[in-house]
């Protein structure tokens, strides 16, 4: 079994709501209540593992976390549960964050490098808000900052968005997009998920549609996660390898520029005082992207405490051995992880709030738009047919049927857009004669009606949608 992690801060609520119930470690309170990291598995008993003996598993993904010292080793726990969901993904549960200096000070251990080691190496990022309290601390926005690099696995939840009106929620979104366009320095608008994300009444239900579509689109991207994990992983590796050829551009460079005897130490102050400058040059050199470079500040910090003289050359044929990687190795390989991606069956989450969501009357778009009707013996369109026969019978049909140009007459009110009217109007044409019966022009209108009310065209006319009279006759065994 592969887990396919995801990082989120202080997300108990819809950890709960998604997993449909209780997790070794978990408390609920209205303040931030998790002080720990706690890494959520699947298992086959209910327990908990602490964090010192968890980094000396060879059987979990943590060894290299006990780095950071038992000041974070005893922040840090492993809760594990037989639950269907985390078969798939395993979750990562981050201490909630408070605002003011005295919190970052007593941890006792580097937040925010914790934090970056995580998001290195999970799936996705969920920075989880609530609608009625939107302040991003002081800490909260370094955190944010450490995700630098990973924008791409960044997604936003704006929960408990029930507790606000429309007008509110408008208000409360629009503030939450400006907060975050100050912290994360991305052209691209990150994708927010607004909805509530507990198991209980919504307290304001004229979003309902809304919320549903929300939770529908975020479980969508969390259950695709174990199906691309290949291709992201790859993506990583393309990443550490750019990465890589950068630092030792850089390495070798401060290495040439060293003087051999006298003056090291002042020699390596200007160089670090000039590494904006030396990244131009080597932009410029080497044909490189600034985006591909490591951030001056934290490049600097951690050049104060090495030896310049003892940096390696550069060493031409590995750049070249990197090179050949990118341009022809990892275009092959990926071709053999689509083609076994291809012939495995799909992999999907399963279990908890999930199967909620796939199948039966509560089913995401179950019943409405052009679901309508589905399960009904009756044709949906029945109902508001004589309305539409009345209008059919003003545009003058000739032996039952209208042209496509009365057709159009009536449809164009709608103010649809050409695009649209002509997928109607191909779905509608059950026969392809370029006229439409009453049966049809009713059809047509449904339709429309659809699409005015907010829901999306089928692909293809839904058999349930099939006018009577269009309808094959069932063929039955002599």
């Amino acid at each position: 079994m592969s887990n396919y992690s995801i990082l989120e801060n202080n997300l108990v609520l819809v950890l709960r709501y998604l997993l449909e119930q209780d997790f070794p470690g978990m408390r609920i309170g209205p303040e931030p209540t998790t002080d720990s990291f706690i890494a959520v598995m699947y298992g086959d008993s209910e327990g908990s593992v602490p964090g010192n003996a968890l980094v000396v598993d060879p059987k979990k993904p943590f060894r290299k976390l006990s780095r950071f010292g038992n000041a974070f080793l005893n922040r840090f726990m492993c809760s594990q549960l037989p639950n269907q969901v985390l078969k798939s993904i395993s979750i990562i549960d981050s201490p909630g964050i408070l605002s003011g200096e005295k919190q970052r000070i007593s941890r006792g251990y580097d937040f925010c490098q914790v934090l970056q080691w995580f998001a290195e190496r999970v799936d996705r990022i969920i920075l989880l808000f609530d609608a009625h309290k939107l302040d991003i601390s002081d800490e909260f926005s370094e955190a944010i900052k450490s995700f630098r690099g990973q924008d791409d696995k960044i997604r936003v939840v704006l929960n408990k968005a029930d507790q606000v009106d429309t007008q509110q929620l408008m208000r409360v979104y629009g503030a939450l997009m400006w907060s975050l366009g100050k912290v994360i320095n991305t052209p691209e608008v990150l994708r927010v998920y607004i909805g509530s994300f507990w198991a209980h009444p919504l307290r304001n239900t004229e979003n309902r549609r809304l919320f549903e579509a929300e939770a529908q689109d975020l479980f969508k991207d969390i259950q695709s996660l174990p199906q691309k994990a290949a291709v992201r992983k790859l993506n990583d590796l393309i990443k550490r390898a750019r990465l890589a050829k950068v630092h030792a551009y850089i390495i070798s460079y401060l290495k040439k520029e060293m003087p051999s005897v006298f003056g090291k130490e002042n020699k390596k102050k200007e160089l670090i005082s000039r590494l904006p400058e030396i990244y131009i040059q080597l932009q410029r050199e080497y044909h490189i992207s600034a985006g591909d470079f490591p951030e001056v500040k934290k490049m600097q910090e951690l050049l104060e405490t090495c030896d310049f003289t003892k940096f390696h050359s550069l060493k031409p044929k590995l750049i070249e051995a990197v090179d050949n990687m990118l341009a022809n190795k990892i275009a092959s390989l990926m071709s053999l992880i689509r083609q076994e991606e291809s012939n495995m069956p799909t992999e999907m989450v399963h279990g908890g709030a999930f199967d909620g969501t796939m199948a039966g009357p509560f089913g995401h778009g179950y019943g409405e738009g052009a679901k309508e009707g589905a399960d009904e013996d009756e044709w949906v369109v029945a109902k508001d047919k004589p309305a539409y026969d009345e209008i059919f019978y003003t545009l003058s049909p000739i032996n039952g049927k209208i042209s496509g140009i009365s057709a159009k007459k009536e449809m164009v009110t709608s103010k649809l857009p050409n695009s649209v009217l002509g997928k109607i109007w191909k779905l509608a044409d059950c026969d392809g004669d370029g006229m439409l019966d009453d049966e049809e022009f009713a059809l047509a209108k449904h339709l429309i009606k659809i699409k005015l009310d907010g829901y999306e065209l089928p692909g293809t006319l839904p058999s349930h949608l099939v006018p009577p009279s269009h309808r094959k006759p069932l063929q039955t065994a002599e």
